[in-house]
């Protein structure tokens, strides 16, 4: 018998992106399409164009639907709620089982972040970082991650020991509303968004923001290829990086797992991550004065960073005698995580977390 075929949808606020997976693969050519946001009827239309798209594709036999759409949303039942991004979507659309209907195969959503976490644990970061510590001997594994995307919001998914933890609510991992460290009165996804970027370069130079370009060419300016500000450019991303550290090092002292990073500020890394990772490390102040405490007990290391990646995968390896027992048993006290940036890219990591979640449930 065939494998089954999973048509799959990374549904973002501008742009719809379908696909036809078999195997963890690509079996058409990813199908984009615009989110049209504001219009329920024609956002719907172009939903069920994309699926019937890939149906016809592959043959007309498909077994299952699987796909990330925004929140907030009951996903086990497939009902999306008020949208930000897509604001046609108001007082409970029945999207799961439309396409029920529509496909007569079941229909699986899921948040985008918990879909790329999802992916990356399984075909990603989390297998490609347990393989290099086996090649070096290292009797360290990890079993957790925290997946975090960042572009037009902030999105996040936990993966413990190959399951995807989506809370008694469809509500886990929902690290977009946590407390903004630079602006206590605000939401972290204000201060590490496409927006925050913009704004922070905005505020810096003095402009208007609807006047500053978008951070690819910020990340541009901050790199002397396009006229600009440099500083100020630096500084966006930096600040972004504080917040993002911040709402991440809260995030990891519950997981105590990698973490790996998508969305579409990630071609920026360069100039957020080495922030990220030192707040991430970053101590804090005892109530008494007394010097500081660490932030985690975990150390964090910027896996982007040869270095670092190499002092994360050595670790402090080594053997122990056990008591009354000549043998020795490896041992490597260092608790450490480390951070990185998709080598799958968003769109694919998330489809094949889509693919994985609907095998695991037909």
């Amino acid at each position: 018998m065939d494998s089954p075929i999973v048509l799959t949808l990374d549904a973002g606020g501008t742009n719809f992106e379908f696909r036809a997976i078999r195997d963890q693969k690509d079996i058409t050519e990813p199908l984009v399409l615009p989110s049209r946001g504001d219009d329920l009827s024609a956002c719907l239309k172009n939903i069920v164009d994309g699926f019937q798209h890939h149906k016809e594709a592959v043959g007309g036999t498909i077994h299952a639907i699987s796909f990330a759409f925004p929140g907030p949303a009951d996903y086990a039942s497939g009902i999306i709620g008020d949208l930000q991004n897509l604001p046609a979507f108001r007082g409970g659309v029945a999207l799961g089982p439309m396409l029920e209907e529509r496909f007569n195969v079941p229909v699986f959503i899921n948040n985008d972040g918990d879909l790329f976490a999802y992916g990356e644990a399984l075909c990603g970061l989390l297998p490609e970082i347990n393989a290099e510590l086996a090649s070096a001997g290292s009797p360290k594994r990890f079993n957790n991650l925290l997946g975090l995307t960042f572009g037009t919001g902030f999105g996040a998914g936990i993966v413990t020991h190959g399951r995807l933890f989506v809370g008694d609510n469809s509500a886990a991992a929902e690290i977009w509303c946590t407390r903004n460290k630079l602006d206590h009165a605000s939401y972290a996804e204000e201060g590490v968004a496409i927006r925050a970027v913009r704004h922070a370069y905005a505020e810096k130079i003095g402009l208007d923001i609807e006047s500053v370009p978008e951070p690819v060419d910020i990340a541009a300016i901050a790199e002397g290829k396009m006229p600009g500000d440099v500083e100020a450019a630096k500084y966006a991303f930096r600040r972004m990086g504080e917040v993002a550290g911040d709402a991440a090092a809260n995030a990891v002292a519950l997981v105590d797992g990698l973490v790996v990073i998508g969305g579409g500020l990630t071609g920026a890394w360069k100039h957020f991550l080495p922030t990220m990772v030192e707040e991430m490390n970053r101590g804090l102040i005892s109530v008494t004065g007394r010097g500081t405490v660490p932030r985690t007990e975990l150390t964090v290391l910027n896996l982007e960073d040869p270095a670092q990646r190499a002092q994360f995968i050595r670790g402090h390896a080594t053997m122990i005698q056990i008591p009354g027992n000549g043998r020795a048993v490896p041992y490597d006290p260092q608790k450490r995580i480390g951070v990185a940036v998709s080598k799958l890219g968003t769109a694919k990591a998330t489809s094949l977390g889509a693919y994985a979640y609907a095998l695991s449930n037909i």
